[in-house]
Order: C-alpha cells, then structure tokens, then sequence
C-alpha cells in the first residue's frame, strides 16, 4: 500500500533540563513513553541528503514502512511504502537497494538516483511519548545513534501559521530558546560524516 501526505511540523532540540520541564508541566510519566526505531538508507555519496530528502523504515508491531521525504512548498511530502520483513531484511544485510514500487520509481524519475545504489547507513532509536496539543499533536522524543543522545520537542500540525503560534508561545512559556533545529535524520547524517571524518584522520 503506497499513499503521500504533507507533514508540517515544528522542531526545537532540548537541554535535559528542558525535557525534564516539560514532562513534568504536561504530567508525562516514564511509563507513557514508547520506542520505536528508525533505519536510514542513502547512497554513499549522500546524494538523497544532496537533494534535502530523507529514506527511512520504520517498523510498528508487525509492519515496515519505507518512507520517503522530500522538500515540499510548506512542509514536507511524504511517501509511504508498505514493505515486507524480507524486503527490510535485504535493504539492510544485502546492499541491494530498495524494493520495486513507487518510491523507488520517485528516486529514478524525479531525482536521477539509481535505487539499487541506495544502502543502510545505520539506525535512530527513540523513546517517544506523544499527547494533543492546540489543535495538533506535541511529541516528546529522547534518541540516541551512532554513540549520541539528543533531546527534541516537535509539533505536528496541519495548519502552518497557527501551528507556528502556538508552539513559539510554547516555548515562550516554558523559557525555551528558539534553536536552529535539523530533523532526525539529518542530525545523524551529520553524525555520520563527523565519524567518518574522524575515522579517516586516524
């Protein structure tokens, strides 16, 4: 099963004083909290990160889902691709690439990148409790990748301009500066790169 949507969220990275804060202002306790996992997959050139885009699998109980995002005029598109444990097991042990369907028809056409040069990178687990906020949906998110932990509240809405309202007054409230903040998988790409860096100056 294939389908598309825009996803509009708001994204502000957290002190663990900050994170603690909020837990306790919105009653959120240990055992509210879920994991999930994501794998990231690009070329290993980074061409999909090149392209500001970003190809994950996420598993909830028994199901994977590819999803693919791309820059969108407010937001960003997303695609999702509803994929086997067999296929996972392949984009991840085997370097194949990704499977047939209309992801990797998006990756051939739209951005010239050949979806058997795609390979897995490594993955982002995160303990996650989420609750409804002002019309949208609050995500408390504690993760840890490539030998790093980060703290993040997000805010997902459908309406941009109101959506941006209530999550500045958010922070206003709860005396959180505003930060320059990248989405998951760009935080680990960046984590990445810096290894690999730190790998080849060795």
């Amino acid at each position: 099963m294939n389908n598309q949507e825009i996803e509009i969220e708001f994204k502000n990275l957290l002190t663990f004083e900050e994170f603690t804060a909020l837990c306790s202002h919105f009653n959120v306790n240990s055992e509210d909290f879920f994991s999930q996992e994501n794998l990231y997959f690009d070329t290993p050139s980074f061409s999909l990160k090149e392209k500001r885009c970003a190809l994950r699998i996420r598993q909830k109980g028994d199901e994977f889902t590819l999803t693919l995002k791309q820059p969108a005029a407010k937001g960003l598109l997303e695609t999702h691709q509803k994929i086997s444990k067999e296929e996972k097991r392949i984009m991840c042990h085997e370097a194949q690439g990704i499977p047939n369907g209309l992801i990797a028809d998006i990756l051939e056409k739209e951005f010239q990148i050949d979806p058997t040069s795609v390979t897995y990178f490594g993955s982002l687990q995160t303990n996650r409790v989420e609750f409804s906020y002002q019309n949208g949906l609050l995500v408390l998110d504690e993760s840890h990748y490539l030998e790093t932990s980060d703290f993040e509240l997000e805010y997902e809405v459908s309406n941009y301009e109101e959506g941006e309202k209530h999550f500045l007054n958010l922070l206003k409230e709860n005396n959180i500066p505003i930060r320059e903040t990248k989405n998951k998988i760009a935080r680990f790409y960046d984590r990445k790169i810096c290894r690999l860096n730190e790998k080849e100056g060795e």
